[in-house]
């Protein structure tokens, strides 16, 4: 009981840094900081959703959940801070058009698989099935956290430098992820579950998705730099945030541990790992 609600007040804390760093000199709608609301709505939407899903067993809709949290938060920035400038209402879009594609590859993935095997010793748990819920919002708030406070800081002017380079790694991470994903979704189709894909972009990285996704946050961060300001400039975490996620904690450490489980005596899987990086894509084939 007493790690659950360690676990639980390091969550809230963190969210509550993230977000009085973010509100620093943002706007404020009814004496409220635009930024707080946001993050206040993003575990909102969390815990409702954690209900039925407490009553029904299910997480079918936990990554749809968290898509469809990004798109209310981003939006809900723009729409409560005044003055928007093209280049705000750009970062919104490449924010919503990653959480349209993802959250709808998601929830379709595990439609057909019909469950997502991490949850299977955290469901029957009430404080532990919430805990995940309660994470994803923290992962809504500190992922678009740099995004979130330039939208409401209102000071977003032209691109710049910066700002056209973090679009390009943006468009660059984004074109990455699709294409894996895709890549693997047909291997499935054709080879089914029990072979691992070693073919495309997976060829050159273990994870090229994973490498797609810290690239385009990356590209977020950039392109919301010239807005940031004094506290403000602690939600560039984001991107270091992603990074460490995928790789040190629920991404590439998971599926490498079931990876091996299922292929670690198998010859090719083993020259397969050998030869190919697990984030970093070598460039030649």
């Amino acid at each position: 009981m007493l790690q659950t609600l360690t676990r639980f007040g390091v969550v809230f804390l963190l969210g509550l840094g993230i977000t009085f760093a973010g509100s620093h000199t943002g706007a404020s709608w009814l004496g409220w900081p635009v930024f707080a609301l946001c993050a206040g709505l993003a575990f909102a939407l969390q815990w409702l959703a954690f209900v039925p899903a407490w009553r029904l067993q299910t997480e079918t809709f936990y990554d749809l959940t968290g898509a469809l949290t990004y798109l209310s938060v981003i939006w809900l920035a723009v729409a409560l801070t005044p003055g928007q400038s093209a280049s705000s209402l750009l970062l919104a879009a490449c924010i919503s058009l990653w959480a349209l594609r993802l959250g709808s590859f998601l929830f379709l993935r595990i439609r057909a698989d019909g469950k997502d095997s991490r949850f299977d010793q955290i469901k029957p748990y009430a404080s532990r099935f919430l805990f995940t819920w309660t994470l994803q919002g923290l992962w809504v708030v500190i992922t678009a956290g740099c995004a979130l406070a330039a939208i409401t800081s209102g000071r977003m002017a032209e691109l710049g430098l910066p700002g056209m380079l973090g679009l390009t790694l943006w468009v660059l991470g984004f074109a990455i992820e699709v294409v894996a994903d895709s890549q693997k979704r047909r291997f499935r189709r054709t080879h089914g579950a029990e072979r691992f894909i070693d073919s495309g972009l997976w060829a050159r990285s273990r994870h090229p998705n994973y490498f797609g996704e810290i690239v385009l946050w990356l590209g977020i961060a950039l392109m919301a730099l010239p807005a940031l300001q004094g506290w403000q400039w602690a939600t560039l975490i984001s991107p270091v945030f992603v990074f460490v996620l995928l790789t040190r904690v629920s991404g590439i450490p998971l599926l490498e541990r079931k990876a091996e489980r299922r292929w670690g005596q198998d010859p090719q899987w083993q020259a397969y790992r050998a030869r190919t990086p697990a984030l970093l894509p070598r460039l030649r084939a």
